[in-house]
C-alpha cells in the first residue's frame, strides 16, 4: 500500500497479471505500466537536465559566452552525477517492476 491508501503501481500489475489469460486489455495495461514506470524512471534526469541547461542558458546570456562546449560540458556533468545518485533508486524501481511483471510469467506460456 501506498501512505496515500492506494496500492502502488507493482501491486496492481501483480493483480493484473493474475488473470488466467493474456487479453488485448490486459495487454494494454502491461504496456502502460512499462510506459509509466519509464517515466518515472526518466524523470529525475529529465529535471537535472531543464534545470542544469537553464542554467547554463542563462549564465551563456550573462557572459556573452557561445562556445558549444560551455554548454554541453556542464550539462554531461550534472548528467553524470544524476545518474550516479539516482542508480540505487532506479535499479530498485526497475527490479521491482521486472519482478511484478514477471513473477507469474508461467500464466502465460499456455
Amino acid at each position: 500500500m501506498e501512505s496515500g491508501g492506494g496500492i502502488s503501481d507493482a501491486e496492481l500489475l501483480l493483480r493484473l497479471t493474475k488473470r488466467l489469460r493474456m487479453t488485448p486489455e490486459s495487454a494494454v495495461q502491461i504496456f502502460r505500466y512499462a510506459l509509466i514506470e519509464t517515466f518515472w524512471l526518466s524523470l529525475p534526469l529529465l529535471g537535472i537536465g531543464f534545470v542544469v541547461g537553464i542554467a547554463v542558458s542563462l549564465l551563456q546570456v550573462l557572459t556573452s559566452i557561445q562556445d558549444a562546449s560551455f554548454g554541453a560540458v556542464p550539462r554531461l556533468a550534472a548528467f553524470l552525477v544524476g545518474v550516479l545518485l539516482a542508480l540505487p533508486w532506479m535499479t530498485t524501481r526497475l527490479i521491482a517492476y521486472t519482478v511484478a511483471l514477471l513473477g507469474d510469467f508461467g500464466r502465460y506460456a499456455r
